[in-house]
């Protein structure tokens, strides 16, 4: 099955490349070494900086090969001199890596300051590489500075770190700065592949993608889940092994959970959800695997086809979610499974939560967001400003009035038939062998087109009152009478001038409940109708008695309800209580 060893070497160590040209991903750094080495420009000091595992370390090692070995300054070295190998098993006297992390105080900088005065002992340089180099306290730093500013003609620093941004700025002065990138899922998958080779495994495509996936561009992560891996598979590596030993959920197993809460079909749902729990599944791996499945859906609905930023195959993205769903709510789910993520370490059950929220999923289509609503309304009057979008109002009408009132409008709908056919006898019509019945929606449409009537009164008062416009519904029972203009709106009459004040002042209200007894729009205009002039005989005997003893008129009150002396100056305190004679009215305007 694989190759007889007599040690273990992990593959990170035994693929740890030896030259330039096996370093993958970091084709600038390599390219800017290898012309500094051919014309012989060394800096005395770089510093290589970038992500964890993408060969910071190597490139120093293969840095310090270069410039050593003993046949000659090269970019490609010879590899099998005595300097070559020394620094590829790391004990070489010329060449010491220091851990930075272990190594922090001023005094281990103040050791390798006394160090420096001593020339190689068989190299051709005294190379310092101290790894993690942002783990120096301050006061490290600062006795750093003036050897690297001018160290001796022999002396080379590389620094490595992860923080770049935690190196003091006069340290980045003094170095050549190399930025090492993130490699790419497809390297890393050719690595992993060649990795499988030399071994003698067998991997599968789709498992050496998770793999691939799962490091983020370390390939020193990948080579180490792969010797995980390989641990468990036997001879033979597949996605499914990975699934049942390491407890993943796995996109597919996402999919059909989420396929099976927006198709409606909840038990299903919660049965394959149940099962991953069952399976040994952490609950922060559910949520992160279905984070992972709708970022993926996400980019997929954004036109995104490259594998490695998808982190899924192509054709295992379900097309038919993609369409239903639009991006705001794709956006919307995935900002739910991350704050669920942040959320598990205080719940009282995650599990719970999990549940929960994937059956809240099945309302997913149905989400919108303020802006859709914004821009919908906006289009909605850009089409009625246009007129491509046309509006029609279905109003229902709610009649509760008194049985004489339902029989007023019942006459009236028979009645509207008769008229009807008369209007259209003038007519000659085609011969018809059978006559339809008029349908419901027509009869409704001829019920909401006969004119308003005073029958219609106490239905429309009673529509005030629910308005809470009890005082318009009192006076609005005063109408005298009720007649249609020429464009279609109504005079509504009244005797009474406090009624008739009353009412225009609930003009507005008034239409409003006329209109929704009626069914369809109904204009109004109140006016007061004109009283004839009094006379004397009007009143009663005592009235008259009166007006012969104290002089002045007599004039009519409608709040009292009886007849008023009016003795000059003092007629004003009656009028102070709308007591107006008829005849100050005009009927056309309001008061």
């Amino acid at each position: 099955m694989s190759t007889e060893r007599s040690t273990y070497e992990v593959t990170a160590t035994r693929k740890r490349p030896q030259d330039f040209d096996r370093l993958v991903g970091q084709d600038f750094v390599v390219s800017t070494l290898e012309n500094a080495i051919k014309e012989n420009r060394i800096a005395h000091a770089y510093l290589f900086s970038g992500p964890r595992g993408v060969g910071k370390t190597s490139s120093a090692r293969l840095l310090a090969k270069a410039l050593n070995c003993e046949k000659g300054m090269s970019a490609h070295p010879c590899g099998e001199c005595e300097s070559c190998r020394a620094i590829a098993k790391g004990s070489s006297v010329d060449v010491i890596e220091i851990d930075g992390a272990s190594n922090t105080s001023v005094n281990d900088i103040r050791a390798i300051k006394e160090e420096i005065m001593f020339p190689p002992q068989s190299s051709r340089y005294k190379i310092y590489i101290i790894d993690e180099v942002h783990m120096l306290s301050t006061s490290a730093f600062n006795a750093l500075l003036k050897t690297i500013e001018e160290p001796p003609e022999y002396i080379i620093f590389i620094f490595a770190t992860t923080e770049l941004q935690k190196v003091p700025a006069t340290i980045r002065s003094r170095c050549q700065q190399f930025r090492f990138q993130l490699i790419s899922q497809d390297l890393i998958m050719k690595c992993l592949a060649s990795a499988a080779e030399d071994i003698g495994i067998k991997a599968d495509e789709d498992a050496l993608f998770w793999i691939a996936k799962e490091a983020t561009g370390s390939m020193r992560d990948a080579y180490t889940l792969f010797d995980q891996v390989a641990a468990f598979s036997g001879d033979h590596i597949t996605l499914q092994k990975i699934r049942e030993k390491l407890a993943i959920a796995g996109f597919s197993a996402i999919s059909s959970i989420i396929s099976a809460v927006l198709s409606g079909d909840h038990k299903t749902a919660m049965e394959n959800l149940s099962g991953l729990f069952a399976d040994g599944v952490s609950a922060e791996q559910i949520t992160k695997d279905a984070a992972d499945y709708f970022r993926t859906l996400l980019l997929y609905k954004e036109g995104i086809r490259r594998t490695d930023i998808l982190g899924s195959a192509i054709q295992d993205i379900p097309e038919d979610i993609v369409a239903m769903l639009s991006r705001e709510q794709l956006e919307a789910a995935l900002k739910a499974f991350l704050s669920l993520y942040r959320d598990l370490r205080y719940s009282l059950s995650p599990r719970f939560e999990i549940e929960l929220l994937f059956s809240r999923l099945a309302s997913l289509p149905d989400l919108t967001s303020p802006e859709i609503l914004v821009r919908k309304i906006e289009d909605l009057k850009n089409g009625v400003a246009e007129g491509s979008v046309v509006i029609r109002k279905k109003v229902q009408r709610v009649i509760e009035a008194a049985p004489a009132i339902a029989e007023t409008a019942q006459e009236a709908t028979e009645k509207k038939p008769e008229k009807k056919e008369e209007s259209q006898s003038m007519v000659p019509q085609p011969e018809q062998e059978d006559e339809e019945e008029p349908s419901p929606a027509e009869d409704i449409a001829e019920e909401e087109s006969r004119p308003f009537s005073l029958s219609d009164i106490p239905a429309a008062a009673e529509m005030l009152s629910k308005m809470g416009k009890t005082v318009a519904a009192r006076y609005l029972e005063a109408v005298e009478s009720i007649s249609e203009k020429d464009d279609g709106s109504y005079f509504i009459t009244l005797s009474k001038p406090l009624a008739y004040n009353n009412l225009k002042l609930a003009e507005k209200d008034v239409s409003k409940a006329i209109s929704s007894v009626m069914g369809y729009p109904v204009a109004i205009k109140l006016r007061l109708e004109e009283k004839k002039a009094l006379t004397d005989d009007d009143f009663s005997d005592d009235m008259k008695r009166l007006k012969a003893f104290l002089g002045g008129k007599l004039i009519k009150t409608e709040t009292a309800g009886q007849n008023t002396p009016d003795e000059g100056k003092g007629a004003g305190n009656y009028e102070s209580i709308r007591n107006v004679e008829a005849d100050e009215f005009d009927p056309e305007q309001p008061q």
